[in-house]
């Protein structure tokens, strides 16, 4: 999937540089030969694709070996609704289904026990997120036939393979996040006008704004006890139809 995405990208890149971007006239931006969106309509609609790679960053009650995060590129995909403002801003929301799979590695450290098996140095988390920002789009003056800019805001999500309600955790191979989660993200892109559409590749950070972290019943379990928080951070890759 992560290489389709990276072809298909290029390849729509590689046609919009050669057959218009570069030239002096502008497209006219028209998504349905005028019965569909343009740039001066109040509002717009599309969709993106994407992935991601997520990470968690750890804060620590005591000085121990960090806890190892291995990432996996997940997938993304939503749709997009865009309310015009002036010529150089936008206000947006973007709902989207974020999949994404993390793999804890515990050093032994951790434990008490000698003997430890390696099942227990290793959990597996997997994120399956309802994401829902609200952004602020600021533009720059249109150059030909793209569009440089900046997008900022929040995010509200749903993990809905959290097992925050599991009542087994960690000593019963459980490792538990909170269900419901606070982003906030910062990202720029590039506006590209193709004669039926507009094609816009973005990359975001996304950064969580609360603990996801939800802790074993035994308060000196080696899973959770020396974890202060746990927030996840990652980057968005977006490929955006309009």
């Amino acid at each position: 999937m992560k290489r389709i995405l990276v072809l298909l990208s290029f390849l729509c890149l590689v046609h919009g540089a050669n057959a218009q971007l570069f030239k002096k006239d502008k497209v006219i931006y028209d998504a349905n030969q005028g019965r569909g969106s343009t740039d001066n309509d109040l509002l717009r609609w599309g969709y993106f694709l994407g992935i991601n790679y997520l990470d968690f960053n750890f804060d620590y009650n005591q000085d121990l070996r960090d806890i190892y995060v291995k990432r996996s590129p997940g997938f993304n995909v939503g749709l997009i609704g865009n309310l015009r403002v002036n010529s150089f801003l936008d206000v947006r929301l973007e709902p989207g289904l974020l999949i994404s799979s993390r793999e804890l590695h515990y050093s032994s450290t951790y434990f008490s026990d000698p003997d430890v098996s390696d099942s227990d140095l290793f959990r597996e988390v997997k994120s399956t997120y309802i994401y829902v920002p609200l952004l602020l789009k600021v533009s720059t003056k249109r150059i030909n036939n793209f569009k440089p800019f900046i997008t900022g805001g929040f995010a509200t999500a749903l993990n809905l393979s959290s097992n925050e309600g599991n009542p087994n955790d960690n000593n019963n191979g459980q490792f538990r996040t909170k269900k419901n989660m606070l982003f906030y993200e910062l990202g720029f892109g590039i506006d590209f006008y193709l004669h039926n559409f507009k094609f816009t590749p973005s990359i975001k950070g996304v950064f969580a704004m609360n603990d996801e972290l939800v802790r074993d019943k035994d308060p000196n379990s080696p899973w959770t006890s020396n974890i202060h928080s746990m927030q996840t951070r990652g980057i968005f890759i977006n490929f955006t139809f309009q």
